[in-house]
């Protein structure tokens, strides 16, 4: 889980200024959603997890859903036709 956190912060890092090309905030949207999944599964196994391992989950969570929420606002700045290839 800290390799996932430490390549969302690099990411995030990424796109902080809005001028990722779309192929690469598709990667990342991609990225987001497998590891989401693999999380939630995680989460919901019905296995015992010891509380350290339940924060690190709730924390890498944390981590994607603030990478989204980051590529979200720079497509948002983006004027339209602009970052996508034709």
């Amino acid at each position: 889980m800290v390799n996932v956190e430490q390549s969302c912060h690099e990411m995030r890092r990424e796109t902080v200024l809005g001028r990722t090309p779309h192929a690469r905030q598709v990667e990342i949207m991609k990225y987001v959603a497998e590891h989401g999944e693999m999380l939630a599964r995680v989460a919901t196994s019905g296995l015992h997890l010891p509380d350290e391992v339940k924060a690190r989950v709730l924390n890498t969570f944390l981590t994607l859903m603030n990478l989204r929420e980051n590529l979200d606002r720079a497509a948002l700045r983006q004027p339209i036709g602009r970052g996508v290839s034709r």
